[in-house]
Parts: C-alpha cells; structure tokens; sequence
C-alpha cells in the first residue's frame, strides 16, 4: 500500500463561503499568531516573504488579534498585504482585549470593542475587515452576548465587517453561542482533530444552523506534526503516555499506507462539511511549504477505514473520500 504527493496547483485551492455572509474563505488559511514572536524573533521580511508564499500558493485567509504580541501580529500582516489589491484576501481579526501598557486586559463592553476594533484597522492600515471574532471570551459570557455581539451586528449591517464569530480553545461556550445569537463561523483550536473528536456534535450543530468553522491546532500544539517523539507536546505541555501511545498506533497505520503523519492530521478534518478551513500557524514560508504539501499528499480511503475499525478515530465522524 503506497502513496505519493499529488500536484497541487495554487488556482486549484478550494473556497468556502462563510456562513450566509458572502465572504468566502481558501481551505488552507494563515495564522499569524507566530508573527508575534511568540517562539522566535522573526525579522519583518521573513513575515512578509511568508505572507506573499500563502497569496502565492492561493491562500487567500489571514487570522489575526491584537493579543498576538501586542499588535505585532497585525502590524506585520498590514505590512505584507499594503500593496496588495483588496479582494484577493480575507482578514480576521479579533475583539475583546485591549492593550494597556505591557499588559492586555479584557473588555467585552459596546465601547471596548469600538475602541479594540478601531485599533485593529489602524495597525492593519485597512478600513474594513472581512471577520471579527470575540476572542477567548470564556470569563465573560453574558457581556459578549449581552454588548459585544449586538454592536458587531450593528457593524455587520453597515458593512464594516462581513462576518461575525467567536474564536476559543473550547467548544462548549461556542455550542450556546450557536444557539443563541446568529453568528456567521466560530475558530476553534485544538478540539476537532485526528486524535480527539469529542467536538463532533457541535460540529453538526454548527452545519445544521448554516455556521462556518474554521481549525486551529489541527496538530495538538504539535504532537500530530512531529509524532510521539520524547520531545513530543500535546495542548502546550509534555505529551502524556496515553497520548504517546494513541500517535504511535496512528503513526503505525500511516506508515503502512506510506503516509505522513502530519498529512493525515491535516486532511482529517475537512472531511466534516461544517469546516470551512483549517488554519495553520507558521514562522517562514518553508513552514506554511510544509502544511500545504501535507494538505496535498493523496491518502487512499483504506487508511481512514483502518483507523476507524482499530478504533483510533471515532466510527461515526466523516472521513475523507
């Protein structure tokens, strides 16, 4: 059983509308968190030599927040994408928190987000973005709903901005959201993935009431790129034996089919028809290089089958075709 990498032309990436917005969004998008120098100081070339690689290869979807090193991420991404005629990107970015100081401190308020959104088009040089989403509002639940959604609404009537979501680590506050104001698409990070799927009805929530889901930590902070190696990191700390064990009999399945690791984890996902795309962080163009030839590899039907009858993915989640 062999498989081989497949051509990938960039004019080929497949598009998703979100939601009912009309803004429609690349299957492989950019999170410019790592732009922060969260990791690493990057010089500003090599993020804008990152960002022209992803327009270049047909990304077209650029995730961002003020919380990323302060503004840093945003300023960057303003930067790379000035001279670059408006509708051949998406932008999101995220409200919630405003910078004060060293410091960033929460304000889900009418005001807080006018004032967090108002900074986020200076830094990004821009006069509109095409998606805001409440960041990590878990502490503040009634306020997000009660103020923040209702004058992102008001924004998204006028034009503003094209669409509404919520971007966390969570999925259970996104479930009530989809349940209770009429959100275009959510982020969620880390919790629909090839080694957890507890997700799964949220996700089918989601696709029965029209919302868009866009994935991050696809990899479990890095587990699902690099295998169950000694080093290996799953949702930001050592990897736990149960976790080492449950990669190493996934690893073992895609090695028999000659697949990587990292492109099983990258393709998995898509399959739900409620993800619209999945979105990976990078530092440099080698890294993005990385995901979208991992995105590209074909992978025979047969391995998606193997892991659901060793029962290492759950029986009833949608597999790739």
């Amino acid at each position: 059983m062999d498989a081989s990498p497949k051509t990938c032309p960039s004019e080929q990436m497949p598009v998703a509308c979100v939601g009912h917005s009309g803004v429609c969004v690349s299957q492989l998008g950019l999170g410019c968190a790592p732009l922060a120098d969260y990791f690493t100081r990057i010089p500003d070339q090599q993020a804008i030599d990152l960002i022209c690689y992803a327009l270049e290869k047909g990304t077209n979807f650029f995730d961002t927040a003020p919380r990323y090193g302060h503004g840093l991420s945003e300023q960057r991404l303003g930067m790379a994408l000035y001279n670059v005629p408006r509708e051949r990107y998406v932008l999101a970015t995220k409200v919630g928190w405003l910078i004060s100081g060293e410091r960033m401190r929460a304000d889900f308020s009418r005001d807080g987000i006018l004032r967090s959104l108002e900074s986020s088009l200076k830094r990004l040089g821009l006069e509109r973005v095409d998606i805001v989403h409440l960041h990590d509002p878990d502490n503040h639940y009634r306020q997000a709903l009660d103020e923040a959604f209702p004058i992102l609404a008001e924004l998204r009537a006028q034009g503003v901005i094209g669409a509404i979501g919520a971007g966390m680590n969570q999925w259970q506050m996104l479930a009530d959201f989809a349940r209770e104001a009429d959100f275009d698409c959510f982020m969620m990070a880390g919790r629909y993935t090839l080694l957890e799927q507890q997700s799964l009805d949220f996700l089918d929530l989601c696709q029965a009431r029209g919302i868009s889901v866009f994935l991050g930590g696809v990899y479990n902070t890095g587990i699902l790129a690099t295998g169950a190696n000694p080093n290996a990191r799953y949702n930001y700390r050592q990897a736990p034996s149960d976790v080492m064990d449950r990669v190493q009999q996934i690893e073992t399945v895609c090695q028999a089919y000659g697949v990587p690791l990292r492109s099983a984890a990258l393709q998995f996902p898509l399959a739900h028809p409620a993800v619209a795309s999945i979105v990976i962080g990078a530092e440099s163009a080698d890294e993005f290089a990385q995901a979208f030839e991992g995105l590209c590899w074909h992978i025979p039907p047969g391995l998606w089958h193997d892991l659901q009858e060793l029962d290492l993915i759950d029986k009833t989640v949608p597999i790739p075709s």
